[in-house]
This record gives C-alpha cells, structure tokens and sequence, in this order.
C-alpha cells in the first residue's frame, strides 16, 4: 500500500485543508524551491527526459511544449 509520501495527491478525497497554506502545512511544496534552484533549462531538460505527453489527441511532448516558452519574464 502507498504511503502518503509515495502519492502525487494526498488530498485526492478533500479531507484535508484544500488552500495553498494547507498544502504548505502537508509538505507539498517542500522539494520546490530547490528544483526552480536548478533553473529553466534542467527543468526543461528533465521534462524532455520523462516522456511526458499532454493529454489532447496528438499527445505533445510536454518538455517540448515548455521549450517555447519565452526565456524571460515579462512579469
């Protein structure tokens, strides 16, 4: 059986606090500051890497998608 820290969605049933602040207090988003730390290029690269695919009907490679986008911010 998975334990909670094995699962992607610990709060699947919403039985937990539902607000970002909720989702803190969990530890969901522990491991974030230190992935964006790697930078836009190895996230990217990771991505490539996982073979993810959108779930339209052409199934686009995510990290391909995301390699469009701009490489600055204008926000």
């Amino acid at each position: 059986m998975l334990q909670d820290q094995d699962r992607i969605f610990t709060n699947i049933y919403g039985m937990h606090d539902r607000t970002l602040k909720g989702a803190q207090a969990r530890g969901h988003w522990d491991g974030t500051a230190g992935i964006l730390k790697n930078g836009r290029d190895w996230i990217i690269d990771q991505m490539k890497a996982s073979g993810l695919r959108g779930r339209g009907g052409a199934g686009f490679p995510t990290g391909l998608k995301w390699s469009f986008m701009p490489k600055e911010s204008d926000g």
